[in-house]
């Protein structure tokens, strides 16, 4: 899901290193950020901006890339994370091998 905003930062010449991406993932995955787009923002900044003459173009680039998501958020991120659990196993069937679904 992050991979076009990865992508997005290279192509605007911010030096974003694999290394960071996965830093920025790993803060994802140990939950430092909810359903919070500012909160995302600061950590994604944190995980990705080396120099601060980069912020501008890394803001311009999540603007960009994140607009509207801020529309997700607040009382209509729990409506959006209440999808029924047979949708849910459904495309797991359909998307996940095997071994993807232990």
């Amino acid at each position: 899901m992050f991979i076009p905003f990865f992508l997005e930062l290279k192509a605007a010449r911010v030096p974003v290193s694999l290394r960071e991406y996965l830093s920025l993932l790993e803060g994802l995955e140990a939950g430092l950020v909810d359903y919070d787009v500012e909160g995302f923002y600061y950590l994604a900044r944190a995980a990705l901006v080396k120099d601060e003459r980069h912020i501008d173009r890394f803001d311009q680039v999540f603007s960009h890339i994140f607009r509207g998501v801020e529309a997700l958020a607040g009382e209509n991120a729990v409506d959006v994370a209440n999808i029924p659990e047979e949708w849910l196993r459904r495309l797991a069937e359909k998307h996940l091998s095997d071994e993807e679904k232990k």
